[in-house]
């Protein structure tokens, strides 16, 4: 999950993935910063979800979510 309003276009979280599935949005968030998203094509799957995102950023802006098994199944 982003909170794009938090984000203050650091690139932390881009720079330093280990998979490389983050991009900077061309949208800008309430502060006039350009908030991360997954590229074009990528989804969660290709996600290394080990968290790294969410320890990096100064903001706070950007955490992994976990979702059980059954719930996965539906989506």
């Amino acid at each position: 999950k982003i909170i794009k309003d938090r984000c203050k276009g650091c690139l932390f979280c881009i720079k330093f993935c280990p998979t490389q599935i983050l991009e900077s949005s061309p949208e800008f968030n309430s502060k006039g910063y350009h908030p991360p998203r997954l590229k074009k094509g990528v989804t969660m799957a290709e996600c290394a979800k080990c968290g790294f995102c969410e320890l990096i950023c100064p903001e706070f802006s950007i955490f992994i979510e976990k979702i059980d098994d059954e719930e996965e199944k539906k989506t």
